[in-house]
C-alpha cells in the first residue's frame, strides 16, 4: 500500500505521466479493473463546504466497490475541537483512507503522521492536487497529450496554480502564470517549480500582465473571490478585471480552449459567454474529477503498480 497524497512535490516525472495515464484508461476501460475499493471504507473529512469535490468522491468510492463516510466539521477547523494527530490515529482503527478538504495544509500534515492508512488532500490553502489531475485528464483527452502543450493560467495564484505548475511540469507542460501585482504563488513553490521546470526542460514564465502572454493551448482561470474572503466586490474589480479571461483574450492568445475548476462566477473572472461556448471545458474537468479520484485511490489504497 502507498501513503498519502497530499501533494505532488515529491513525485518524479516517471510516475506522475504513470498516474495520468492509468487515470484514462481506469475512465476508458473501467471493466478491467474491477472493484478495486471493494470492502474498503474511505473517510471524508470536510471542514469547507463543497459540490463537486463530494459528490465526485462519493459517487466515485461507490462505483469502486468502496464506502465513503462524510464527516462535516461544519465549517470550523477540526484543530480546534481535536488534534488532527489524533483524529488521524482514530480513523486508522477502522477505516481504509482518509480524504480531507481542509483550510491548512498543516492539518492535513497531522492527519498524515497519526495515520498509518492512506490521506489525500481534497483542498487546502497551498494546493489542490485531485483538480490538476482532474485538468491535465482533460488537457489530454482534447488535445491528444500534455506534453509540449502550453497552460497559460491567468487570475489569482492559488492553491489551485501551485498544484497545475507542479504536475504540469513533471508532464512536460509549458506554463505561463499571469497574476496581478501582489497575488503572486508562493515564492517557494515558484522556486521549486522553476528549478523542477529546468531540469525537465519545461518552460514556466511568471508575469504582471496579460500582454506577457503569447500562443497558448489552454487559458485557465480561478475565483476572484475565495471561499470566506470579504474583501469588497469594488475592490476585487479594481485589482482583478484586467484580468478576465474573455473572447478577446482567447484570440489574442489562439487558445484552443478555455478552463476553470468551479465554481465560477459569470462575468468576473471569466465571462458567461466563454464558459457556454465550445471552447469550454469546464464540464469535462468536473466530470473527470471522479477518475482523477478514482485513480489517486486506486493506486493510494490497492498493491498495484503504476
Amino acid at each position: 500500500m502507498h501513503q498519502d497524497l497530499l501533494s505532488f512535490a515529491d513525485w518524479s516525472t516517471e510516475d506522475a505521466g504513470k498516474l495520468l495515464a492509468f487515470a484514462l484508461d481506469l475512465k476508458q476501460q473501467p471493466q478491467k479493473y474491477g472493484k478495486l475499493l471493494d470492502g474498503k471504507s474511505v473517510v471524508a473529512i470536510f471542514e469547507k463546504p463543497s459540490l463537486r469535490t463530494r459528490v465526485s468522491f462519493d459517487i466515485g468510492i461507490h462505483k469502486l466497490g468502496g464506502h465513503m463516510v462524510y464527516v462535516d466539521s461544519q465549517g470550523s477547523e477540526l484543530k480546534k475541537r481535536e488534534d488532527p494527530v489524533d483524529v488521524g490515529a482514530n480513523l486508522t482503527q477502522w477505516a481504509d483512507a482518509i480524504v480531507a478538504r481542509v483550510y491548512a495544509h498543516e492539518t492535513l500534515e497531522g492527519l498524515a503522521s497519526g495515520a498509518d492508512i492512506p490521506v489525500v488532500n481534497a483542498l487546502c490553502d497551498r494546493y489542490h492536487p485531485c483538480q490538476a489531475l482532474a485538468d491535465y485528464i482533460s488537457m489530454h483527452e482534447h488535445l491528444g497529450s500534455v506534453a509540449g502543450k502550453t497552460l497559460a493560467y491567468v487570475g489569482d495564484g492559488n492553491n489551485v496554480t501551485h498544484s497545475l505548475l507542479t504536475l504540469g511540469v513533471l508532464l512536460g507542460c509549458h506554463q505561463y502564470v499571469i497574476t496581478p501585482e501582489g497575488h503572486e504563488i508562493d515564492p517557494s513553490i515558484r522556486e521549486a517549480v522553476s528549478k523542477l521546470a529546468l531540469a525537465n526542460d519545461v518552460g514556466v514564465s511568471f508575469a504582471h500582465s496579460t500582454d506577457a502572454l503569447k500562443r497558448c493551448d489552454v487559458i485557465y482561470t480561478d475565483t476572484w473571490l475565495s471561499m470566506g474572503d470579504d474583501t469588497p466586490l469594488s475592490k476585487i474589480k479594481e485589482a482583478f478585471m484586467p484580468f478576465q479571461v474573455n473572447a478577446a483574450l482567447m484570440e489574442a492568445t489562439q487558445a484552443r480552449f478555455v478552463m476553470h475548476c468551479q465554481p465560477a462566477h459569470r462575468d468576473l473572472e471569466i465571462t458567461g459567454e466563454l464558459m457556454d461556448s465550445d471552447k469550454s471545458l469546464l464540464m469535462a474537468q468536473a466530470n473527470n474529477r471522479m477518475h482523477a479520484q478514482n485513480a489517486i485511490l486506486a493506486y493510494l489504497m490497492t498493491d498495484m503498480e503504476l
